[in-house]
């Protein structure tokens, strides 16, 4: 199966603590062990909470959006979920064609 290009968005926050950048980098590094992933974390305080932006790309063998967030649901642990506060997701399948007309 090819791979895909991958864009992932995730918001995560909580109670401001300090060095938060550092535990998000951690969790992604958990959940994407072995995919071809890379990720920019972007961390501000905001009202007492650290927030992070992570804006992940790369090749990932998902190839539906459905599909990714499935291995997230499988994969991701406790903290994540407890930090997760949105998240968007774009992925796109390396097929032959344009898949519009049915054709290869």
């Amino acid at each position: 199966m090819m791979n895909s290009e991958t864009y992932i968005d995730f918001c995560f926050a909580r109670k401001e603590e300090g060095n938060f950048s550092a535990e998000v980098d951690s969790l992604l590094k958990d959940l994407f062990t072995g995919k071809r992933l890379k990720w920019y974390l972007e961390e501000k305080m905001a009202d007492g909470a650290d927030v992070v932006i992570a804006e992940i790309k790369g090749m990932s063998p998902f190839q539906s959006e459905e599909e990714t967030v499935e291995f997230i649901e499988t994969h991701a642990g406790e903290a994540f979920w407890e930090y997760l506060q949105g998240y968007k997701i774009f992925v796109y399948p390396n097929k032959r064609g344009c898949g519009s007309c049915g054709s290869h």
